[in-house]
């Protein structure tokens, strides 16, 4: 079994520089392990400009771009296995269709505060909150045309940690008659995930940091007061919490898709800049 590390900054379907800087930081936190090569989607570093909003997209041109990048890379290599290194969320997309080609009965755990199904006509022109929508082949075309496999089924997804949602994601929720429930008193319980996963040959795994509470961990959108983004809440999970749940999953299903996104470490993206505008660190 061939396993890669894919690192994809991807930074602008989110919109916020820090992205980038939290996906490369991400790629030396994890566990070293030589028999899991590393590859890194070409995302050209944050230049401080500000991109146009296209068909509803901002940096269409650009996210698509890092899309059909990642896929290059995943037909050329060949893995088995992926752990995709956000950047934010849109890095799934590209990883989990790829792995929906190789395996039929394949489940989706997506541990996020927020579901991922906006649409161009609500209006958010952010990539990274439409990607699960993507998958399921409901996205944008300039998303979901990108997809080379069938699209997911309401039925192969289980949402974890899912909070408050908008009117417009939980009438697409209902809709496509996806199961969810919303959890702000309790997460899904390990029966429930377990009764999912056992469904299934083979599961992926969709992590955004911000499914963790905000004012336990930092380094996550809503523990940055100045960001508003589309006036979504911060997660509820702590870091025992998210610990338990992964360890559960990883422990019982035959994870073959793993994605960490939308680490945003604020405070150490601030002291890069600082020494970075220093002459004795850059001469």
């Amino acid at each position: 079994m061939k396993t890669i590390r894919l690192l994809y900054p991807d930074y602008l379907s989110g919109g916020l520089e820090t992205y980038y800087f939290g996906a490369n930081l991400m790629a030396h936190i994890l566990p070293e392990n030589k028999n899991q090569p590393l590859f890194k989607v070409a995302v050209a570093p944050p230049d401080g400009k500000e991109r146009q909003v296209t068909d509803g997209i901002y940096a269409k041109e650009e996210v698509t771009a890092g899309i059909r990048s990642a896929m290059e890379i995943l037909e050329q290599e060949k893995p088995d296995k992926i752990i995709t290194i956000g950047g934010n969320c849109i890095v799934s997309q590209a990883s989990f269709d790829y792995l929906h080609g190789l395996y039929d009965n394949l489940g989706i755990i997506w541990i996020d505060a927020h579901p991922d199904v906006s649409q161009v006509k609500d209006e958010y022109p952010n990539a990274h909150a439409m990607v699960l929508g993507s998958l399921m082949g409901s996205g944008d075309p300039a998303l979901s045309g990108l997809m080379k496999n069938r699209k997911f089924q309401a039925d192969e997804i289980l949402y974890v940690g899912l909070q408050g949602l908008h009117d417009y994601q939980e009438q697409f929720l209902r809709n496509a008659k996806v199961n969810f429930k919303v959890q702000t008193e309790e997460f899904v319980s390990e029966k429930e995930i377990l009764e999912f996963t056992e469904r299934f040959d083979h599961i992926l795994v969709h992590l955004d940091i911000d499914v963790l509470d905000p004012g336990l961990f930092h380094s996550t959108y809503f523990a940055n007061g100045e960001l508003v983004g589309d006036g979504s809440g911060g997660g509820r999970m702590t870091v025992e919490d998210l610990s338990g749940i992964l360890k559960l999953i990883t422990g019982k299903a035959d994870v073959v898709g793993f994605t960490v996104a939308e680490y945003l470490p604020f405070d150490e993206h601030r002291l890069h800049k600082m020494f970075s505008s220093l002459e004795l660190f850059t001469r």
